[in-house]
């Protein structure tokens, strides 16, 4: 199965949980490609698509929300996935958190399949404002392996599932 990911990430914090669901479906057989969502022209054959994007004060990256907008048609005619990431504590492992505004419309728009909102990351030389204050009190990684793996496996499973077709 041919699977874009794309990401929307101001730190590489996104960056690199979108390429870690990359990683897990391509060992799980899926030819998989990860590319920065403002640069994607058009989905070229691709059978599904992941969208991920960081939370910034509860807003879903402009990127990830561009891309949804720019593709809205293409992505309606192949399954996909919306993930977030931003919470910097636990919070996202506790429990199932509801999707924020953006992901909610983002659904709707191309009939997602899914979405998943995984823990942020915060480097403690984080600059600017208001990251570098942020990581003070809440440097850390938050993106827990191990639900990244078990989430891209119910990806992979449920295309394994359908004969998708790619996007032309």
């Amino acid at each position: 199965m041919s699977v874009l990911v794309v990401h929307g990430s101001k730190r590489g914090g996104t960056q690199g949980l979108a390429e870690q669901i990359a990683a897990e479906l391509h060992a799980l057989g899926d030819d998989v490609r990860v590319e920065p969502a403002r640069g994607v022209k058009r989905l070229e054959d691709a059978e599904a698509v992941v969208v991920a994007g960081g939370l910034y004060a509860g807003r879903w990256h402009k990127d990830a929300r561009r891309f949804v907008r720019k593709h809205e048609q293409e992505l309606a005619a192949v399954p996909v996935w919306l993930v977030a990431s931003g919470p910097l504590d636990t919070s996202a492992d506790d429990g199932a958190l509801p999707p924020v505004e953006h992901v909610r419309e983002a659904m709707e728009r191309v009939h997602a399949r899914g979405e998943v909102t995984f823990g942020g990351r915060l480097e403690p030389d984080a600059t600017g404002f208001p990251a570098s204050a942020m990581a003070k009190t809440k440097a850390g990684d938050w993106r827990n392996p191990e639900r990244v793996r078990a989430w891209a496996a119910t990806v992979h499973g449920d295309l394994a599932g359908q004969g998708a077709v790619p996007v032309r």
